[in-house]
């Protein structure tokens, strides 16, 4: 029908496009290129060092401390992962081959407006393929340590996050956004990793942080910043927050419909909380038109395997 609107296609990148930085954690200089591939391609990390691929997806995440690390289970791994999913989540990317020659993504300043700006340099294009999302069906919750974080059915996807330190700058912060490309880029993608002064002697004796600096770090001192341009944003430290949880959540294979809350909750709670979600058949389903599952003779692994796909 004239003038009727179709679901929402698959997105890549029009070229090529790359950075060099350093490691957060390692402190070891990387170089990445971001590759355009084709429709139901997903989201691969190729580390051209070792000849390995990663899909970005949470069976592939593993344990780590401070970061989202991804693993194929032989060995090597892809380190702090979360910046660059959260800013291609952010702007709708579905395809991407990302080449990378070091065990860790670049932290570059610390948030995912690099990654943003290189997308946009390299141009999106639509692909004739429509986009799956995962739609939260029933509420799913992770509680450990003192932290939660949960998924809620909704009709569009939306996120708010909690935290609390006990620290006089960052106390008790909180926000609610329902990002879209636009809002993503203006009130999350600039918002910064940080830490505190105490911590940064603890961290490099446990072989963390080698590449941490106040170029990429938000480094809090009391009720200071130490950085000599200050904060982006009066709460930057919760919109990170959140910037982590949803490149995190990017990790589901495709965009989620649903309704995120986190309350002082990390990494590992997001990756346990994906973990749940799909251990529960009746907790999600695609949106998208796919094969009939029993007619085909497939699982719900196999649908979860077609929408990440």
């Amino acid at each position: 029908m004239l003038g009727e609107i179709g679901p929402p296609l698959q997105q890549t990148l029009k070229t090529v496009i790359g950075c060099r930085g350093v490691g957060l954690h390692s402190g070891k200089k990387v170089s990445m290129n971001l590759i355009p591939a084709p429709p139901a391609t997903g989201i691969i990390f190729r580390r051209i060092d070792t000849g390995a691929e990663i899909r970005a997806n949470w069976e592939n995440a593993v344990e780590s401390t401070r970061c989202t690390m991804l693993s194929d289970g032989a060995g090597t791994i892809i380190g702090t992962v979360e910046h660059l999913m959260a800013a291609l989540a952010g702007v709708g990317i579905d395809n991407l081959i990302i080449e990378i020659d070091g065990p860790e993504v670049p932290i570059m300043d610390g948030s995912a407006a690099p990654f943003v700006f290189l997308v946009e340099c390299a141009g999106v294009i639509e692909q004739d393929m429509p986009r799956r999302a995962i739609k939260v069906v029933k509420p799913v919750s992770i509680v450990a340590e003192g932290a939660m974080a949960a998924l809620y059915p909704d009709d569009e996807f939306s996120m708010s996050f909690e935290i609390d330190f006990d620290n006089p700058l960052v106390r008790h912060q909180r926000i609610s956004i329902a990002p879209d490309p636009s809002s993503f880029k203006s009130e999350i993608s600039r918002a910064r990793t940080f830490g505190f002064l105490h911590d940064v002697d603890r961290l490099r004796t446990a072989g963390l942080a080698r590449g941490g600096s106040l170029d990429n770090v938000i480094v809090v001192a009391g009720n200071q910043v130490l950085n000599s341009d200050g904060l982006r944003y009066p709460d930057e430290f919760v919109r990170h927050k959140l910037l982590d949880a949803l490149g995190d959540l990017y990790l589901a294979g495709a965009p989620v419909i649903g309704r995120f809350r986190g309350v002082r909750s990390g990494h590992s709670h997001n990756r346990r909380l994906l973990e749940a979600l799909f251990a529960d058949d009746e907790a999600w389903s695609a949106c998208a038109p796919i094969p009939d599952m029993e007619t085909a003779g497939f699982t719900r692994r196999d649908e979860a395997l077609l929408v990440s796909a």
